[in-house]
């Protein structure tokens, strides 16, 4: 019988990672058990990548891993549509950043480059600011449109910081980012990441940092150029109506919806209408989940669980104030 499912943290030091996943997320990654790490700059919360696969924290299931689990329960787990499509790998990835300097410039590729160079699904992506220190900023594509000639000449000239959008930031701001984007998460930053299940990273450029050996970080220059979205738009931010007490979309694309649930009183949550699991972030208070009369979760910011396709409803119980992200595969 499969349940409201949680998972060990896996846990990722980074060049330019900080604290604030232990202050504010209260995730310690300085024990033996997470690595013993003297700062943090992601946690995999859910995964299904190969060598970094999330293990079940409680219950029943407790020790298996995902593969495992979609191996045992195929469509019961993740979808009859999901299964058909992406078999026994798990096709989305979701964590938790935390950015004490600037993150790379960098850009993912689409599926059918990603498929072509590294036998990988692409990586589209999004973003939802959970802190943000005062002046934050992050980069998501260009401040017009640029041909390829004048990217290679901002890279070489170093002057890249000319041509990309750099937007302000705060708790609660949506970025969607699709594969080809340029972008880059500023310092001061604290963010929950749902994205197609990959780790293929273009970097553009790293700000010239080092390492502790004095070595700079591996770029990628002319993998990156047939990867980017030379265009211009619009908008980059994503707006989205913030309601109490409703299920708000946020980000629809072929590989994920997303909707903000900002709740403070108790409701039946129906899954009934969707072929695929659900994976809950709490970006925002606490919440208790309740599926069945016998099984009982509760989340806190900054903690996950995946609701697996089978559960066809849960109650949701606040406590206060909650926010959650919900994200599945919508339905062919």
């Amino acid at each position: 019988m499969l349940y409201p499912l949680t998972f060990e943290t896996i846990f990722k030091d980074k060049i330019w990672g900080g604290q604030k996943i232990k202050t504010i997320l209260g995730k310690d990654f300085t024990t033996e058990s997470a690595g013993a790490l003297p700062n943090c700059g992601e946690t995999w919360e859910v995964s299904g990548v190969a060598g970094n696969v999330s293990v079940v924290k409680d219950g029943q299931l407790a020790g298996k891993n995902l593969a495992e689990l979609i191996g045992e329960y195929k469509a019961d787990l993740v979808g009859q549509h999901v299964y058909e499509q992406f078999g026994d790998t798990f096709p989305l990835l979701v964590k938790f950043i935390d950015a004490n300097d600037d993150l790379s410039i960098q850009v993912h590729p689409n599926d059918q480059l990603a498929k072509e160079r590294h036998n990988s699904f692409g990586k589209t992506e999004m973003w939802y600011i959970l802190q943000a220190d005062e002046g934050a900023t992050l980069n998501s594509g260009f401040n017009r449109t640029v041909s390829r000639d004048e990217y290679l000449k901002a890279v070489e000239e170093n002057t890249l910081m000319d041509i990309l959008n750099i937007e302000p930031a705060k708790p609660g701001d949506v970025f969607f980012l699709p594969a080809g984007r340029v972008h880059y998460i500023g310092k001061g930053l604290l963010l929950a990441e749902i994205q197609q299940t990959s780790d293929i990273t273009y970097r553009i450029y790293d700000f010239d940092r080092t390492d502790d050996k004095g070595q700079k970080r591996e770029l990628h220059t002319e993998q990156a150029v047939d990867a980017i979205d030379y265009q211009f738009h619009d908008t980059y931010k994503t707006e989205y109506e913030k309601a109490l007490n409703h299920s708000v979309n946020a980000v629809t694309c072929p590989y994920f919806v997303t909707n903000v649930l900002h709740f403070d009183r108790e409701v039946l949550h129906d899954f009934s209408h969707l072929d695929s699991f659900v994976i809950l972030v709490c970006v925002g208070g606490g919440v208790t989940i309740q599926s069945g009369s016998d099984h009982e979760i509760t989340l806190k910011m900054g903690q996950c669980a995946l609701i697996p396709a089978s559960v066809k409803s849960v109650t949701l119980i606040p406590d206060g104030e909650m926010t959650l992200l919900e994200s599945y595969v919508p339905g062919v």
